[in-house]
């Protein structure tokens, strides 16, 4: 199962969001991959302690002729496994996108769970993978904005990325991460988001200082520290995200 997370603005926690869901799903003994699919400002390594590494999703794009095996880490703490992209700027110039589709769909026949971390704004990087992909995640900041104009801010962006989800054909769905407000502030978009634009927000995530620290040592917070607050949401937003994929009764693909 291939799941695009993407967002419209810079420093909404995309990344992170992608990292602790795929730690969610591993709990779950699902075999996961995360894609940095990112290809130009690439983070995804550093939730993971990934620096430094000799093969990465951009040697693959380089050189078709790789095992893609090579450019996947197995992360000690979580167990979910990572392809992070390369931060070298010689390695990032030059690249084509066009064997990431290939990539991501090979992968979809190894993992149980595939989720590719794309570019803020239109993630143009990676919409070939979405043509093998079946959900997309949006992750909206609600807490930089001011209250007056949160309402219109939120239906603005997710209505422009799930635009782009329709138009192919992907199943759509919302987390509002490093949430300050009020519950009901919180509660008003919410009802803007499923009601007027039609998509279910799967999670609500709130502003924690341990997630900082804990991506400074490499750790997504659901291992670093898991009775936070912000561990505590984004496991019941895995609970939610993974009934909304499979259902309560259906198999899981699992290893």
């Amino acid at each position: 199962m291939v799941v695009t997370v993407v967002t419209g603005r810079g420093g909404a926690g995309k990344t992170t969001t992608t990292a602790n869901l795929g730690t969610y799903f591993a709990q779950r003994e699902f075999r996961t991959l995360l894609i940095d699919g990112d290809l130009y400002l690439p983070n995804l390594g550093f939730h993971f302690s990934l620096e430094n590494i000799k093969y990465t999703l951009h040697s693959l794009l380089k050189d078709p002729n790789l095992d893609p095996e090579w450019a996947i880490y197995k992360h000690p703490h979580s167990g979910v496994f990572v392809m992070p992209g390369s931060t070298n700027l010689q390695d990032v110039l030059g690249i084509s996108t066009a064997q990431l589709r290939d990539i991501v769909e090979n992968m979809k026949y190894k993992f149980g769970m595939v989720f590719v971390d794309s570019p803020t704004g239109i993630p143009f990087d990676t919409l070939p993978t979405f043509e093998v992909a079946s959900y997309q995640i949006i992750v909206v900041e609600i807490e930089r904005s001011p209250i007056y104009t949160l309402e219109t801010m939120v239906e603005n962006e997710v209505e422009k990325l799930k635009a782009l989800g329709d138009e192919y054909g992907l199943q759509e769905g919302v987390i509002l991460n490093k949430v300050r407000e009020s519950e009901d502030v919180v509660d008003k978009i919410i009802e803007v988001i499923e009601e007027d634009v039609g998509i279910p927000v799967l999670g609500v995530i709130p502003f924690d200082e341990s997630v900082p620290e804990s991506i400074n040592v490499g750790v997504p917070i659901l291992v670093y520290k898991p009775r936070s607050d912000a561990a505590l949401a984004f496991k019941e937003t895995g609970q939610i995200i993974e009934e909304w994929i499979f259902g309560k009764k259906e198999e899981k693909f699992r290893f």
